[in-house]
């Protein structure tokens, strides 16, 4: 029933949406005038044909040996020169709307990455990466590709009826009014038709987004899959996710390709009652063969755009419903500004201090509670804790990737609420267990934000991180090329690769979450003493799960549940035989 709702569900706002996609167009307006001059033009030009081709059949029915040749050459060289011309017209018309939707197509898609960069972290927890790369990439795809070809349509259709009725009534008021009365049935007929497929449209740019998101997340899993011999299950997976996906696209074509059929029976039977009424009145003498001729001809350029419109209804909703999720996206509540008055972080010594925090993800259910700690300035802080107890909240408290819900974070004194967010961040350096490279050389990857970074300064950096002999080893050294995610490095040499950046980068705090897990101990011990002497004077926070790692901090934090249920060194925490006492024994007995 859910999915029915799903596929009857009409839009938020048509209207409004196909407003903002006009306005992109608003700096091509004077382009798009010439473009609509042009297509007044062409269709002139075209419109002109069937009367000349009716003069020409006036002249031939003269009968044997009245015609006259020459008359019917003239008119027949015009009708070339006029199709001729108006074919010119029409592509110089295509290739300047290839060129303006070009534009449009690349200007939405740096808004929409702007955006991104501007929405807060949780944004990205609460959506799939495939379904917004489809948005980036497939939904505009399908807007650019639209305005290429359905606005030159349109216009051209609008030129066409016009004209064409014009002609028509010109030539014979009564054909005419048998010619236009089925037009009320295509109105209403295409109006109850928008009503049903836009919203299955809606459905199938939803149901593209969900499977590239499934997409990505099983191909950047696959060692894992292939580990568990999970291939069939996720085979199966797939099946119905693709399946629904195929469903929608079938739900939103299947009544969509129905549209022009249709509105060419309609036309249909506005022909056969021009042939009916035209052979009465040629029968009594008021109307010409030719004129008649000319008649049908503008008749079906009358009837064509109708059936032309209907065509590219199905285009013009699909491209709505892309409009929709990709102005749904733009729409998105941006990372909150900065105070009014907030403070620039200067001269940082990095004393952290969190006062009664309390904070959850979701307002309904708290993951911190009344959470207190202090990090003086220069030390080497260690959180540790069960799965879930509350350790990456921390520190995505700690960089205000989120606010707390109450209570306070300060440094230095200042309550990181009134420091602008890019200072703030700034003072940090952060390693995460998840590590990202970048397509670039390896020179870039770890000079990466710092600017103007020398080779002297990367070298450094890579020798602490025990990084430089592996570096030295490869064909081009600091210059190898680092394919898409680091595919053609291994996991450790990826978070050594970070560590570097991490040391180069000069903040004078430092965030390691689980940042030696995938080297072996002995480069881990050499880590943990280079970076140690690399960051005196700077605070560190580490989140740990091999407590061995983390013995010699000067402060331990033990968290559970959101709180903080024990604090100290190693040894005072071994003593007390609480609970850090009881994470050790399970680790190491």
């Amino acid at each position: 029933m859910a999915g029915r709702d799903s596929i009857m569900r009409k839009p938020r706002d048509a209207k409004g949406t196909l407003r903002r996609l006009l306005s992109y167009m608003g700096q091509f307006r004077l382009v798009i005038a010439l473009v609509a001059l042009m297509c007044i033009g062409s269709n002139l030009l075209a419109l002109w044909g069937p009367n000349l081709a009716g003069s020409a059949i006036n002249e031939a029915a003269a009968g044997v040996g009245k015609v006259n040749f020459e008359r019917v050459r003239y008119y027949a060289v015009r009708m070339l020169i006029c199709y001729g011309l108006s074919s010119v017209l029409t592509i110089l018309i295509h290739v300047t709307m290839v060129n303006i939707s070009k534009r449009i197509g690349n200007r939405m898609r740096q808004d929409v990455f702007d955006k991104l960069m501007r929405l807060p972290v949780g944004f990205f927890d609460r959506n799939q990466a495939g379904d917004i790369i489809s948005r980036v990439s497939y939904d505009i795809d399908v807007i650019s590709t639209s305005m290429s070809t359905d606005v030159v349509s349109i216009l051209t259709s609008l030129v066409t009826v016009v004209g064409s009725v014009a002609m028509m009534i010109s030539i014979s008021l009564p054909l005419s009014a048998v010619a236009l009365v089925t037009v009320p049935v295509s109105v209403i007929y295409a109006t109850q038709m928008r009503k049903i497929t836009q919203p299955r449209f809606v459905r199938r740019s939803k149901s593209y987004g969900t499977m590239n998101g499934f997409v990505e997340e099983m191909l950047s899993g696959q060692k894992t899959i292939l580990a568990y011999a999970y291939e069939d299950a996720v085979d199966e997976q797939f099946s119905e996710v693709n399946g629904n996906a195929a469903q929608a696209y079938y739900d939103a074509d299947s009544v969509g390709v129905t549209i022009g059929p249709t509105m060419g029976f309609i036309n249909n039977i506005t022909l056969s009652l021009i042939a009916l009424l035209g052979s009465v009145l040629f029968m009594n003498g008021t109307i010409g063969l030719g004129s008649i001729s000319s008649f049908v001809l503008y008749s079906r350029k009358f009837s064509g755009p109708i059936n032309e419109i209907a065509n590219i209804i199905n285009e013009l909703f699909s491209m709505l419903a892309a409009s929709e999720r990709v102005f749904h996206l733009l729409d998105q509540e941006e990372e909150l500004t900065d105070r009014e008055g907030a403070k620039t972080l200067d001269n940082v010594r990095g004393d952290v201090a969190l006062s009664h925090v309390a904070f959850g993800y979701d307002p309904e259910r708290t993951i911190i509670h009344d959470l207190s700690l202090r990090a003086p300035a220069g030390k080497l802080v260690a959180i540790v804790g069960p799965t879930g107890a509350g350790k990456t909240t921390i520190i995505n408290l700690l960089m205000r990737f989120y606010d707390v819900d109450s209570g306070s974070i300060t440094v230095d004194g200042n309550d990181v609420r009134d420091l602008t967010r890019t200072s703030l961040r700034s003072a940090y350096a952060m390693v995460l267990q998840d590590t990202w490279v970048f397509r670039g050389t390896i020179f870039d990857n770890i000079a990466y934000g710092k600017e103007n970074a020398t080779m002297e300064e990367v070298v450094a950096a890579a020798k602490a991180a025990h990084i430089h002999p592996f570096i030295m080893r490869l064909p081009q050294g600091y210059q190898t090329e680092i394919s898409e995610d680091g595919g053609n490095i291994s996991k450790g040499q990826k978070q050594l690769l970070t560590i570097a950046r991490a040391m180069l980068y000069n903040s004078h705090m430092l965030i390691l979450d689980e940042a030696t897990s995938n080297v072996d101990t002995s480069t881990e011990r050499e880590i943990q003493r280079a970076m140690r002497e690399l960051m005196r004077g700077r605070t560190c926070f580490v989140i740990a799960h091999r407590l061995s790692t983390i013995q010699h901090a000067d402060h331990i934090l033990v968290v559970n549940q959101g709180d903080v249920v024990e604090q100290g060194t190693h040894d005072e925490l071994i003593a007390a035989k609480g609970f850090y006492y009881k994470l050790y024994r399970a680790q190491f007995e």
